[in-house]
């Protein structure tokens, strides 16, 4: 049956060529969306040879449209109504950068139902309403790409989803927000309080004015809940993950985890147990050796664990403009090899196909097994005996026990290190702690995550 030529493509000795490029679309002008422009624009060429075509921004929404003019120059069409830009018949995908979950969702849920594609790097509204979007998507035979959202220019989520699809995959641990990893690592490194190295986190803009977002373990928890589910097949609920900070640490335990033989990190775990998925973030000492205890500074670090692959490691920029980027262009290739190709022969949207998906228990905080680090302050150096038979008496195999040395505080304190215990046991050790007598002040749990393979 004969069929009218498709206008993207013309014929050139039997063979066709793309001539049309990719349109975008974008909302957000900002960091990322700036950077996403200034990448395309440089690298044209290169980014073409890839992905059999051009591609090329056509319309923009920001709120300061002088700003924008300034950064896209002519051509570009600009406009302060994200919907416009979200429905126009010329954009074939829509890449949103401008961050939020409420009229993001709106906007991203519009562009899916006039049947655009859509790249983003809002880990929050994903892990917020991932559910819904992807549905959408799914329905309308369009892509949903978000390699940016997680670990910026780290390419974890293809790895997920392609090159590890051989494995059973075990557990995902990472380092994924470079604010917290800067804070840390100046605690560690020049013995700063959390306050201080928090302060030179955002005098060289690591952090925001208001970093509750950061440091309260939140932008880890939304990525994390991205990461199970392409690691396990397992359906997006940020709503499930256990969140801890770093904002209750005390430089005193950063310097305890080093004479013990451990960093400290901000760790998002995701981890299959026979009796369900631990999904947690939280501070936890890392032994010195391990490789992702060397990921220092505002850089990521994500360790996969695969029954047939073991242990891989990505790292890579935690943050930054044009890192950013280059996983959202990298996205953009993604979409723009797409024609042709039956939205049932695409790579899921969550690694596993939608009929495939689980879900898994998630473990409650009480029913978490790991080891545990302890700080008991007490009055004298004599107890240390009646510690560990205490410790025993309630349930707590005790592998290390030493005094700190050099403490940078006042005071005797005892450091502990224990076998893997459930969360709940370790509680109710430390309330049987803090009664007695010998105890000068609050003790202080952290866990212990030893990754290995």
């Amino acid at each position: 049956m004969y069929r009218d030529p498709d206008p993207r493509f013309e014929s050139l000795g039997g063979h066709p060529v793309a001539l049309r490029p990719l349109r975008v679309g974008m909302i957000g002008i900002g960091t990322v969306g700036a950077g996403t422009f200034r990448v395309l624009a440089r690298n044209q060429a290169e980014i073409a040879a890839r992905a059999g075509r051009g591609i090329e921004v056509v319309a923009v929404a920001a709120r300061n449209l002088a700003r924008a003019a300034a950064i896209v120059g002519k051509g570009v069409a600009l406009t302060d109504d994200p919907l416009q830009v979200a429905t126009r018949p010329d954009v074939d995908v829509l890449v949103e950068v401008a961050g939020g979950t409420g009229p993001a969702r709106d906007w991203v849920l519009a562009a899916i139902a006039h049947g655009k594609h859509v790249v983003t790097a809002n880990k929050a509204l994903l892990a917020e309403h991932g559910e819904a979007i992807f549905g959408a998507a799914r329905q309308h035979g369009v892509a949903v790409a978000y390699e940016g959202a997680v670990a910026v220019s780290i390419p974890i989520i293809k790895a997920l989803r392609e090159g590890l699809t051989a494995n059973r995959i075990e557990w995902v641990a990472g380092i994924v927000n470079g604010t917290t990893n800067f804070i840390l690592s100046k605690m560690r490194d020049e013995g700063l309080d959390f306050d201080e190295a928090l302060a030179q986190a955002q005098a060289l803009g690591y952090a925001e004015a208001d970093p509750a977002f950061d440091i309260e373990g939140i932008d880890a928890a939304h990525k994390l809940a991205l990461l199970a589910a392409n690691a396990f097949g397992m359906r997006v609920d940020f709503a499930d993950v256990q969140v801890e900070g770093i904002t209750a640490l005390h430089r005193l335990d950063v310097a305890c985890a080093e004479q013990l033989g451990y960093r400290i990190k901000l760790l998002a775990v995701a981890r299959r147990r026979d009796e369900g998925v631990e999904l947690r973030v939280q501070p936890a000492l890392l032994p010195a050796t391990q490789l992702l205890a060397q990921v220092n500074g505002s850089l990521n670090g994500i360790l996969v664990h695969g029954d047939a692959s073991g242990m891989t490691l990505y790292c890579g920029a935690g943050a930054g403009s044009e890192q950013t980027a280059s996983a959202v262009i990298a996205d953009l290739v993604d979409v723009a090899r797409l024609d042709g190709t039956h939205a049932a022969q695409r790579v899921p949207h969550m690694g596993f196909h939608a009929h495939a998906l689980q879900a898994l228990p998630v473990l409650p905080r009480a029913a978490v097994r790991t080891r545990h680090y302890l700080r008991v302050p007490v009055h004298h150096d004599r107890c240390m005996a009646s510690m560990g038979s205490m410790l025993a008496d309630q349930g707590l195999v005790v592998e290390r026990m030493e005094w700190m040395r050099d403490s940078p505080c006042p005071g005797h304190h005892l450091l502990v290190l224990t076998a893997e215990a459930p969360q709940g046991t370790v509680d109710q050790a430390l309330h049987a702690l803090q009664a007695l007598a010998e105890v000068a002040g609050p003790c202080v749990q952290w866990r212990v995550e030893p990754l290995a393979g």
